[in-house]
């Protein structure tokens, strides 16, 4: 078993058991030359409201945290370069992918506290991606493949850190795992070379499936039901009621679905989808509708002109698809019917990033609201999603890039 947390000793780690997983696609972990990081308050602190949810923004070498309401800068605090933002799961805490590993940002949401990147730092060789499930946050290390699983909740309740388990990687791939209610353990299969697949274990560590038919295996979603996606570049893998059921995307030998947007009230996950391995940029024009449980797999083409990437999709309220698309809408899909059903202008028209990790418009969602960053006019905008009015504009002192909010 292995497992070192970084500035903080004494944690009791317990293995359970050993997984195999994989490396390298385009969500990775950090790059940066501050390790350090340090807080500040922001000027107008006190005009944020005392105990409503707070918005995180990533730009270069630094983290604002916004007032969720006025979109007012609550604190602006500093960090490593290029960081990715992911919710830790407790409405409060986001997950910081530093070069440490994943660092713990308390944005205050629902305290009224003051943000603070804390010094607490889950270890990671190349921190990767973060999944929350089942009132567990599970974070996988692309570097060894290890995960690491706490209960969420202890992120508030423990005295320093939480309490983790690890489940040591075989061979270091870009991949992800999902521990389900009942101690199943899904995780990605592979090594540099490439990725194949995944394996379940039970919750006494035993291999009970296992599938190789998901070439460059990435992202996964856990709708309704405990039902958990996993996108390949030739369609998907479901795993439901203990069995691995492959869908086969329409497009052959090449149909990627690389990302999973769940509502876990919802049978219906939304996939991302690329046809052409050899497009050039990262705009995509149409989605995936996986139904977990009919074992169906939809492309659905989106209206012309309407271009969207990984970080353009969000569900929200009624289990519905929010795309923020690059004509500045964002468009309203019903996974039911595989019809946009309707459209909100917010932002102005946008073009696609020369690179995945450049700054472009990204929505998340709490709630009713959408929160959509505008990188060209460094502004942020949150969305009432039932009606598509705009309740407020916050304006940025630098270009945001990665969102996340804590509901607070």
């Amino acid at each position: 078993m292995r497992i070192e947390q970084f500035r903080r000793a004494g944690i009791t780690a317990l293995a359970i058991g050993a997984a195999a997983t994989l490396a390298g696609c385009s969500t990775g972990g950090s790059t940066g030359s501050s390790p350090e990081a340090s807080s500040s308050s922001a000027p107008n602190a006190s005009a944020a409201s005392d105990a409503g949810p707070r918005v995180a923004v990533a730009y270069e070498g630094g983290i604002a945290v916004l007032d969720g309401e006025t979109l007012e800068t609550v604190a602006d605090l500093e960090s490593e370069e290029f960081t990715r933002l992911n919710p830790a799961g407790d409405d409060r805490h986001v997950m910081v992918t530093m070069s440490e590993g994943f660092q713990v940002l308390d944005t205050g949401a629902g305290t009224g506290d003051e943000p603070e990147l804390t010094d607490l730092v889950f270890s990671a060789d190349t921190p990767g991606h973060v999944v929350r499930h089942g009132g567990k946050t599970i974070l996988y290390a692309d570097g060894t493949s290890d995960t690491t699983i706490f209960d969420t909740a202890d992120l508030a309740s423990a005295d320093g850190m939480p309490e983790t388990e690890t489940v040591e990687g075989v061979e270091a791939h870009h991949g992800v795992s999902v521990m389900l209610e009942d101690g199943t353990f899904l995780t990605t299969v592979g090594n540099a070379d490439g990725r194949n697949g995944i394996e379940v274990r039970d919750a006494s560590g035993a291999v009970v499936a296992t599938s190789d038919q998901c070439p460059g295996v990435h992202g996964e979603g856990t709708a309704a039901n405990e039902a958990v996606v996993f996108g390949c570049e030739d369609g998907a893998l479901i795993y439901s009621d203990g069995q691995v059921v492959k869908l086969e995307a329409p497009d052959q030998p090449y149909g990627r679905m690389g990302n999973a947007y769940v509502s876990e009230t919802s049978p219906l996950v939304v996939g991302d989808y690329k046809s052409d391995p050899d497009a050039e940029g990262y705009l995509l024009s149409a989605v995936t509708v996986i139904d977990t449980a009919a074992k169906t797999l939809q492309v659905v083409d989106l209206p012309e002109g309407v271009g969207y990437t990984f970080r353009d999709v969000a569900r929200g309220p009624e289990d519905l698809a929010y795309i923020l698309a690059n004509d500045g809408a964002i468009h309203v899909l019903d996974p039911a019917t595989a019809e946009i059903v309707d459209t909100f202008p917010v932002v102005a028209a946008w073009e696609g990033p020369a690179e995945w990790q450049d700054p472009h418009p990204a929505i998340v969602v709490s709630g009713n609201t959408a929160y959509v960053t505008e990188p060209a006019a460094n502004s942020i905008h949150s969305v009432d999603l039932t009606t598509g009015e705009v309740l407020a504009t916050g304006e940025l002192d630098s270009t945001p890039n990665e969102i996340a909010v804590a509901a607070g």
